[in-house]
This record gives C-alpha cells, structure tokens and sequence, in this order.
C-alpha cells in the first residue's frame, strides 16, 4: 500500500500532494458584513453575536476514518441561547473548563456536500480544553453527515470531499 496520501484530482487531472482532513467556514452562515459596523455584532475565530440577540460558537465536527488513527474534521458554526453562550464566554479561558455539561445548538453552516441541508441539525457542544474548538456531536439521526459522525469515513470519501470542495460546482 503506498504512503502518498495525496490524490489525483478527477475534476482538474493535477496530483494534489496532501489530502486535506479538515475544511472550516469563516462565519456563521447567517453572518453578513454589513454587521462589521454594528455595535452589538461581533466575529471573531471562535466567537460570534448578531445584532445581540443571536450567539454562535465554532466548534469541530469530528469523523473518524475507517481502518487509520486519522480523523477527518469540518469547522462549523453552532448557534447557542443567550445564557449558553454566556457560559461558554464565561468559562472560555478557565482551565477544567472540559468539565462543562454540553451545550445544546443548531448547525449553522452549510455543507453543500450534503444533498440533505446540514443548517439547523441539533448539536451539542462539548467543550474541550483552554485552547481546543469544542466537539460539536450532532443528534444521532439518519442524516448522511450524523451517520458519518457515528461511523467514519473512507479515504476515498475524503478524496471525494476534496474534491467537491477545491472545485465547487
């Protein structure tokens, strides 16, 4: 079996030498940059709040890959209550902060991979520690990215990830 983990792009024929394990989003989907000069909306890398009334956190979607110690992972947004949120600000830099019960959310990132929208599958947020993105777990339902959460992906599956995602249709 051969180490090169990259992969030959079927869309535009090059060899790609990595295969990448994990994609993120910048924002919440519901993020738009007009809210850069309201006083009560922020984003940051890990943080967001719109209009002071809608809170958002980034986490990661973990998956494992079947038959490797790899794991594949998206970046995504989580929507959270107001004292939730709180919380989570609260205890942001306080070491054992791993410790914290999850807090529920809604997806709120788009995976267009998904012919079944990802926006608003409920979550929980587990936080990890001082310095780590939170273990977003989604609701073990029959959606195709909950299912890859519970049962891991293929690196052919990542290949096809790659793909989709470096030449979007």
């Amino acid at each position: 079996m051969s180490n090169d983990l990259g992969f030959t792009c079927s869309c535009c024929g090059d060899h790609h030498a990595e295969l990448p394990m994990s994609y993120s989003t910048m924002a919440p989907d519901v993020w738009d940059p007009s809210f850069e000069s309201d006083p009560d909306s922020m984003l940051s890398s890990d943080q967001c709040v719109i209009k002071g009334q809608h809170f958002f956190i980034r986490g990661l979607i973990e998956i494992p890959m079947i038959g490797s110690e790899d794991v594949f992972s998206w970046g995504v947004w989580v929507s959270l209550n107001r004292d939730n949120f709180a919380r989570a600000l609260e205890v942001w830099n306080t070491e054992g902060r791993e410790a914290e019960k999850p807090y529920f959310g809604w997806l709120s990132t788009e995976l267009a991979l998904y012919a079944e929208g990802t926006t608003n599958l409920k979550t929980n947020a587990h936080t990890r520690p001082v310095g780590e993105r939170p273990f977003i777990e989604l609701e073990p339902t029959d959606h195709p990215l909950a299912v890859e959460q519970r049962t891991g992906i293929t690196q052919d599956r990542v290949r096809e990830i790659a793909m989709a995602v470096l030449h979007p249709a």
